[in-house]
């Protein structure tokens, strides 16, 4: 008897849905920014500069970033035990479009209406 062939779905529908997917998440862009303005960032600091989150959700949202390739998580198991978080060659390449999409609504938002201007940091 022969086997049938496995059928694979993909994933994404397309290239444009791979990415929104990606970096879809209240916070995600958030999150990849700060690292990225830091080069290395601890969970402490990103609760920090994104008061709004919560633990559970910015635990959520850097296991998927990690487990998507955009970002890595470092475990320092030392006097005192931390975790550091930086971006991938992959979280990296993401940047000059997150810049793009930070500058439009720059020039297009008004500004009254933004609590925090994260393209000028």
């Amino acid at each position: 008897m022969q086997s049938r062939p496995t059928i694979i779905h993909p994933r994404y529908r397309n290239e444009f849905d791979a990415t929104m997917q990606l970096i879809q998440g209240k916070w995600k862009i958030i999150i990849m920014y700060e690292i990225a303005e830091s080069g290395t960032s601890r969970f402490a600091d990103l609760q920090h500069h994104i008061r709004e989150v919560s633990h559970k959700t910015l635990t959520n949202q850097l296991k998927e970033l990690a487990d998507d390739g955009l970002i890595e998580r470092h475990d320092f198991q030392t006097a005192q035990p931390h975790v550091e978080y930086t971006l991938t060659q992959k979280g990296e390449s993401i940047i000059p479009l997150l810049d793009a999409i930070c500058a439009w609504g720059d020039s297009h938002i008004d500004h009254s209406q933004i609590e925090r201007d994260l393209c000028d940091e």
